[in-house]
């Protein structure tokens, strides 16, 4: 029993002791895994971006003929290349329109689901269904149905809908997870203090979600730009700028393709900066903004501090003090920002 006894604490004391030697082997398995994943993920779309800028002599395989922009000038300016332009145009504004019909539906949605209400369960499931039907099935169904019913599809009407199917339930399911933490002491708070719904709304409830917000629009905003399956029959005669990728690789057999690939995400990487960037902006300014308060609140206790400690009372006792006033309130006044001049006091 006693052998027994000690070996405990012996175990004990190995288990708990820093370990003193390399990694062990699954780390090194599970790294090679992430590696291979990322060159796997990554190496097609740098190969691509390299061979959009070879020159003229350039071809779609390496090895690399010369540098230069030359495919990005011709990709804009040779009709061979197809209607880049004008898909690209087309594009940006649906995914613009489709991002703010996301944002404003979803945040609403948010906004209604904090409460049960009678139906609130097949809304919701009829809502999030459309995540699970197949993309190229549900762009035939619109389409025949706009066949049936003898409307003309296009990419700012029937292409809208379609792709709306798509963004609206990721949307939604963010700002269900937004919603979640959001406390609504805040709400009513704001409302024993005299504001209006809608004050409350823009004023306290969009500021705190505004994060959330950003992540709906950057979901709807991408999942539109390259929609594919759900705008292959919906979009009508013009296509959008996947549809337009997807004609050229069946024409165009030059760089011109992997310079469109190389600019559509490049675009793609300037707007998540500038979303990204809006938040961190949102960010710095309240902590700012909570600075400012915090040094108010700092200059308005050392100016109660100085003018308890400098009484009347206590400057009658001391008239040599009155030099000492004027330089602490100097120095108070000048972080506030204003301006102490001395002058002689009005005649009664």
């Amino acid at each position: 029993m006693t052998d027994q006894a000690q070996a405990v604490p012996a175990r004990r004391r190995r288990a708990l002791a820093p370990s003193t030697g390399g990694r062990p082997w699954t780390f090194y398995v599970l790294a090679t895994l992430f590696t291979l994943y990322v060159i796997g993920l990554y190496g097609p779309m740098v190969c691509i971006y390299i061979l959009s800028f070879q020159d003229v002599r350039g071809g779609l395989v390496f090895p690399m003929r010369g540098t230069s922009l030359h495919w990005f000038v011709d990709l804009f300016t040779q009709v061979r290349t197809g209607d880049v332009k004008g898909a690209f145009s087309r594009s940006i504004r649906l995914a613009v329109v489709v991002t703010i019909i996301t944002v404003v539906i979803s945040f609403m949605s948010g906004l209604a689901f904090r409460k049960r209400f009678a139906g609130d369960s097949v809304v919701f499931y009829l809502m999030i269904g459309s995540l699970v039907a197949p993309g190229l099935v549900l762009g035939i169904g619109v389409g025949l149905i706009c066949t049936v019913l003898g409307i003309d599809t296009s990419w700012y009407t029937t292409a809208l809908g379609a792709q709306l199917s798509w963004t609206l339930p990721f949307g939604v399911l963010v700002m269900f997870a937004v919603m979640s933490r959001f406390d609504s002491a805040w709400e009513e708070a704001s409302r024993d203090l005299g504001a209006s719904a809608w004050q409350t709304t823009y004023m306290v409830i969009i500021p705190i979600l505004a994060p959330g917000l950003v992540a709906v629009a950057l979901f709807g905003f991408t999942l539109s730009y390259d929609e594919f399956t759900r705008t292959l029959l919906t979009a009508g005669s013009l296509n959008t700028l996947p549809l337009e990728i997807w004609s050229m690789t069946l024409n165009v057999t030059s760089p011109s393709l992997y310079a469109l690939g190389t600019v559509t995400t490049l675009i793609s990487f300037i707007i998540i900066g500038v979303c990204l960037g809006s938040i961190a902006a949102q960010t710095i300014l309240e902590t700012t903004r909570g600075i400012s308060q915090f040094r108010g609140q700092w200059l308005e206790f050392r100016g109660r501090k100085l003018m308890a400690t400098y009484h009347p009372a206590y400057l009658l006792r001391n008239p040599a003090a009155k030099s000492e006033v004027w330089k602490d309130l100097q120095k108070v006044m000048a972080e506030l920002g204003l301006e102490v001049k001395k002058g002689k006091p009005a005649q009664a």
